[in-house]
């Protein structure tokens, strides 16, 4: 029985457990999805929910708090400025954990952590595609100026190997004209 048990150790020691936490709580806030064990989503979901809280009312205080639990300041100020707004309405309950199956190796239950407000961009692949015409167009450019290049250097190449062989033919002809004159002296 699990009675008067207020939380779940996960099997973790206690900085092991707090760093993980942090970690998760962290990454949720960031990507605004994660994907986890259940054990450990119903874990972080309790601290989650607390901080989101806190992130709906900005104050110093509330800023400090939530300071002590997560140390990145760009996913603090998001908290403070995004994600606390979002929720500004909703008097709990920021996220839902759906099942997914079970895990491949040891058939533990995985589920997917995400806030209430959380909607998949059904236009992901079209702006990546835009995204990669565009990186594709820049590129483009400094490939035909490469390609410029590397014509002018063997352009260039080749006039350098018909020079000298130029300047041998110039130099026997003086040679041989100077044999020449050699032997008109004589």
């Amino acid at each position: 029985m699990n009675h008067r048990n207020g939380f779940n150790p996960l099997s973790r020691t206690t900085a092991h457990r707090r760093a993980m936490s942090r970690n998760m709580v962290t990454s949720l806030f960031r990507f605004e999805r994660i994907t986890t064990t259940k054990a450990k989503a119903l874990e972080v979901r309790k601290a989650a929910e607390k901080l989101i809280t806190r992130g709906k009312v900005d104050t110093v205080h509330n800023r400090r708090q939530v300071a002590k639990f997560i140390q990145d300041e760009k996913i603090l100020n998001k908290l403070f400025t995004e994600i606390g707004p979002r929720m500004k309405d909703r008097q709990g309950g920021y996220t839902r954990i759906l099942k997914i199956g079970f895990r491949q190796g040891d058939a533990a239950d995985m589920v997917i952590l995400e806030l209430v407000d959380y909607k998949l961009d059904t236009d992901a692949p079209a702006k990546k595609a835009e995204k990669k015409a565009a990186k594709a167009d820049k590129s483009a450019a400094p490939a035909e100026k490469k390609a410029e290049k590397a014509t002018a250097k063997k352009a260039s190449k080749s006039a350098d190997k018909e020079a000298p062989a130029k300047a041998k033919k110039a130099g026997a002809t003086k040679k041989a004209k100077a044999a020449d004159s050699a032997e008109k002296k004589e």
